[in-house]
């Protein structure tokens, strides 16, 4: 029986990429990719020569019985999504899942990831967190802020630069305007950057700056009386 392989790919810095990474996408006898565009430039820039199958939310309902059954006979296959680890806000569950009810092995590698290091530079706790990725873009949102309002534990978030503003008002709105918060863009890239401060605070930087790249938020949980 194969096996199958969740490999993190870099969240921007090329260098972040792990040697056994490297290793299982040129021995696997597949790789799937969320984007096999965006997964080529990374495969070249390793020089690694392999087959990629396109594997994405909007096919994977169809495609994972047929990957499975390539598990079953034998093959091994590695999956990456574009950025960071299959699985935390990209496809991957899906075939995690059906791939574990067939009995076929699972193994995660340990690599990059946006959350993390986010949260670890944010100066909150992060002894205990609670991660909840994208908000509903319309239906559910406010319900799903709300239910967060008793929330102790450090809050983590993923939001698009276009949406931020809205996102950290509406924040300021259910959790008041001086809750804490880090706004945590470009992860690994040069132009990094962390800003930290009540909500007040990091919106009205944002207003002045126009927010760009990749957005992870961390936000404090609620104090204990």
């Amino acid at each position: 029986m194969g096996i199958l392989y969740i490999v993190p790919t870099p969240v921007g810095n090329m260098e972040d990429m792990t040697l056994r990474a490297i290793r299982i996408l040129k021995e696997a006898d597949l790789v799937l990719a969320e984007d096999t565009r965006t997964s080529g430039i990374l495969l070249k820039h390793f020089e690694i020569k392999n087959q990629l199958m396109s594997h994405h939310k909007f096919n994977e309902h169809g495609t994972s019985a047929g990957i499975v059954q390539r598990l079953l006979a034998g093959q091994t296959v590695a999956l990456i999504s574009d950025a960071g680890t299959p699985g935390i806000s990209d496809p991957g569950f899906f075939l995690v899942r059906e791939a574990v009810r067939a009995g076929v092995e699972v193994q995660t590698l340990p690599g990059a990831t946006a959350f993390v290091p986010a949260l670890v530079s944010s100066g909150l706790p992060c002894d205990r967190f609670c991660f909840e990725g994208f908000l509903p873009q319309k239906k559910g949102r406010k319900t799903k802020l709300e239910s967060l309002i008793d929330e102790e534990r450090t809050m983590i978030f993923y939001e698009s630069p276009y949406r931020l503003v809205k996102t950290l008002e509406q924040f300021a709105e259910v959790y008041g305007a001086d809750r804490q918060v880090s706004v945590c863009r470009e992860i690994s890239k040069v132009h990094e950057e962390s800003v930290r401060g009540s909500l007040e605070e990091v919106i009205a930087h944002f207003k002045e700056t126009e927010p760009r790249g990749e957005i992870v938020i961390v936000l404090a949980g609620k104090t204990k009386d």
